[in-house]
């Protein structure tokens, strides 16, 4: 009996096709939601107090059994939270704390990014830096072309 082409570690051929092409860096990687191009494994983290706190218009409520609960209607977030229990933690020292997010956070989002295995990280650092670089609804610089450059 064959047995089917193997790397040298072991894994088959089209698991390492995969894994280049989930390497390679998008076109805009501030854009993404997690970056696993590294063994690091990052993720942007929302804060679902601060969406109150700024009084956000895709913030929704609904009253069930007796509790208020809120979620994002553009579901940056996609779970729904029971207000009463998110002011009293957030009342608290620790504070309610964050949710990874579901699709591109909006501008107006609270947004930092979790490193899930730091102490991995590469001699060289972070290989996608970009994925840091939180949203602002419009890109962080910009590019300037003249047109009379060929003429003398």
């Amino acid at each position: 009996m064959q047995q089917p082409p193997t790397s040298a570690d072991g894994s088959p051929p089209q698991s390492r096709a995969a894994a280049r092409r989930s390497r390679a860096l998008p076109l805009r990687p501030q854009d993404e939601v997690e970056c696993r191009r590294c063994h690091v494994h990052c993720d942007k983290v929302v804060y679902p107090a601060a969406c109150l706190e700024r009084s956000c218009p895709f913030v929704y409520a609904y009253e069930d059994h007796g509790h208020t609960f809120m979620g994002c209607m553009q579901k940056v977030y996609t779970v729904e939270i029971d207000i009463d229990l998110l002011r009293r933690a957030e009342a608290s020292r620790v504070g309610f704390g964050g949710f990874k997010a579901k699709r591109e956070p909006l501008p107006m989002c609270k947004v930092e990014v979790d490193k899930c295995f730091e102490h991995r990280v590469g001699k060289l650092g972070c290989i996608n830096p970009e994925f840091f670089e939180v949203p602002r609804g419009e890109p962080t610089f910009k590019v300037f072309a003249r047109g009379d450059l060929g003429r003398r």
